[in-house]
């Protein structure tokens, strides 16, 4: 649990401005077939001798693997194919493409909606990849590979990937999970509740990676990137000019043209103007401030500006371009707060610290992907709070990491879900910004638990009292006095950087997640922060003890599928600092699957977070 309350609180990052970057799921997606898909792939081949086997994506990227695990990036061409001239007696299915084995005289293949083999030279046919109506690895084959050293080796692309079979056909699986191959488009949310990072694929629509859940991708049902291609066509359609950017709040409106135009709508886009913009090429993307929406900026395609911005609702447009390399802009974001700017290029991911809220000159970007694999950042977003920062990665999907803005900008956050939610008596808080080496609010001392160079975190005394109370923080940094809102309670159940709740199997005390369900009938333990006063009275800064911890004075209830559960116990987590600990007993008969979870205190709700259970 030490390793928990590190991880939940108080995360160690690298160095300003090198972000310690993780990947967010893999590069497949979970379709129900053999395995799990990725992106198109229009060619493969083996090596002469059988022991490479080379993959080109519908990119014209080439891939190498060795072990049929592990894909590396090549310079391998495929040899030239010669067409099949023969005649066959029947085709399986119309508009196939025949393919002959020169292993096994008479044998031939024929690449369609399906794989089909002919051991007769096409009289009769065998379906390799048909299961009922469909195909187990996906419809429409687009190449096939025979190993050199074995007839019955196979390898097939088609538009879910790579697929591979030792028996002749007889069975199938994928060789998408470290293929570079994913076709990200968009990151359409951050982790929210229980829902984990949702993105946008070509060709498959809105995915997630579910928290605690596999590592490959699964669709979800997300209609916000259909909603807003359909106001790009109708709006485009008033205007006359076809739109590729949208963004907006309240009645203010900007839309980004293919045509490097940008236009603004006053009235909630009933009627649109053209504004004076020094774009040269596609807008591909518009970043809005949720609280002032004057303040905007536009990612340009092409050659020309890169990044614009405007402070004055797109009156004119200022050209932050500055030393970015020559790389067309696909996304960007901001926090106005800080200042801090970030754009997905052709080139990578960049960060600069721009004013947004005045006109002024241009501010030197730095790169952000050096730890990242070389491919092109397609999107760019900031979580809840502005705490983490996510890029999507062409072919690669998506990384997050801490956002490197924070140095020497001291903000907090809820130490448990990031969030900005109400501190409590006793809550846990992550400062973001540096080290903190004193906290105080007048005559309470906040004391500090954990540092890093760009996060700390303290807890609130049990004795402060709102409705707010300024929280003045210093350090080697600097100083900086912040206004923290507190409430009686603040429920907020504990996540991992990435949505995964704390939860534990109150037997065992194992970790649950996806790969370790809750059982019916068993009890859970819930880390959590924010329930208040406890009884008796606890000094802030000092560890629960192991036997009686004391007790959760207001009333907790908690939630699964919004049905109740039996709250067991309610006490400071024995041994730690900050953290409560609330046990649940299960039902005798639950659903089976993912379940929603949540706790209420003083009619104040926590986040909402995924249980996996079992009967």
């Amino acid at each position: 649990m030490a390793a928990t309350a590190c991880l939940a609180g108080g995360q160690t990052v690298s160095p300003a401005l090198r972000p310690d970057w993780r990947q967010i799921g893999d590069t497949s997606v979970e379709l129900l077939l053999a395995s799990p898909a990725t992106g198109p792939v229009d060619a493969v081949w083996f090596s002469p001798d059988g022991s490479r086997l080379y993959a080109r994506t519908a990119a014209d990227r080439v891939y190498e693997t060795a072990d049929f695990q592990f894909w590396r990036a090549s310079a391998g061409a495929r040899p030239a194919q010669v067409p099949y001239e023969g005649r066959v007696a029947r085709l399986p299915e119309s508009a196939v493409r025949l393919a002959p084995d020169s292993s096994s005289p008479g044998r031939l293949y024929a690449l369609g909606s399906h794989l089909y083999r002919s051991d007769d030279e096409g009289r009769t046919w065998t379906d390799l990849t048909g299961y009922r109506s469909g195909s187990v690895i996906g419809d429409g084959v687009l190449d096939l590979a025979v190993s050199p050293g074995d007839p019955d080796e196979l390898v097939v692309a088609n538009r879910f990937g790579v697929w591979r079979s030792l028996d002749g056909g007889l069975s199938w699986s994928g060789l998408n999970r470290t293929l570079p191959n994913l076709p990200v488009r968009r990151i359409l949310a951050p982790p929210s509740g229980p829902a984990g990072v949702r993105i946008w694929l070509d060709g498959f629509g809105p995915v997630e990676a579910s928290p605690g859940g596999g590592r490959s991708w699964a669709p979800v049902a997300d209609s916000s990137f259909r909603q807003e291609e359909e106001l790009r066509r109708t709006y485009g359609q008033a205007i006359g000019v076809s739109i590729t950017a949208l963004a907006g709040n309240g009645d203010l409106r900007y839309a980004g043209a293919a045509d490097g135009r940008l236009f603004l709508s006053s009235d909630g886009g009933r009627s649109w103007s053209l504004t004076p913009a020094p774009a040269g090429g596609p807008i591909e993307a518009l970043w809005v401030d949720p609280q002032e929406p004057r303040v905007a900026l536009a990612a340009v395609g092409g050659g020309g500006p890169q990044v614009l911005r405007t402070v004055n609702g797109g009156l004119f447009w200022d050209d932050l371009t500055a030393n970015l390399p020559e790389a067309a802009a696909h996304a960007v974001t901001a926090d106005r707060s800080t200042g801090a700017i970030y754009v997905a290029t052709s080139r990578g991911v960049f960060f600069t610290r721009g004013d947004l809220v005045n006109p002024g000159p241009p501010t030197s970007w730095t790169a952000l992907s050096e730890n990242l694999p070389q491919a092109p950042a397609r999107d760019v977003r900031l979580g809840s709070g502005g705490s983490q920062l996510y890029v999507a990665l062409e072919g690669y999907g998506v990384f997050a990491a801490p956002a490197p803005d924070r140095p020497g900008a001291f903000r907090w956050v809820n130490a448990a879900d990031f969030s900005l939610r109400a501190a409590a008596p006793g809550s846990l808080l992550s400062i973001l910004g540096g080290r903190v080496e004193r906290a105080r609010a007048g005559e309470l001392t906040f004391p500090v638990l954990a540092v890093s160079d760009t996060e700390s975190q303290v807890q609130v005394p049990y004795e402060a009292a709102g409705p707010s109370v300024a929280l003045a923080v210093e350090g080697a940094g600097g100083r900086a006095t912040l206004a923290l809102p507190i409430q009686d309670v603040s429920p907020a159940i504990f996540v991992d950087r990435d949505g995964v709740p704390l939860l534990l199997d109150g037997d065992s005390g194992m970790m649950l997640n996806a790969g370790n369900s809750a059982r019916s009938n068993s009890r859970i333990q819930i880390l959590a922060t924010g329930l208040g006063k406890v009884r008796p009275n606890w000094p802030a800064g000092l560890p629960a003890p192991l036997e009686g911890p004391p007790q959760v004075v207001a009333p907790v209830r908690a939630y699964l599928d919004r049905a109740p559960l039996e709250v067991t116990r309610a006490v400071l987590a024995p041994g730690y600092v900050g953290f409560y600990l609330v046990e649940v007993q299960l039902p005798a008969v639950v659903n089976s699957g993912p379940a929603e979870l949540y706790l209420v205190s003083g009619n104040r709700e926590s986040n909402r977070v995924r249980v996996y259970i079992q009967p």
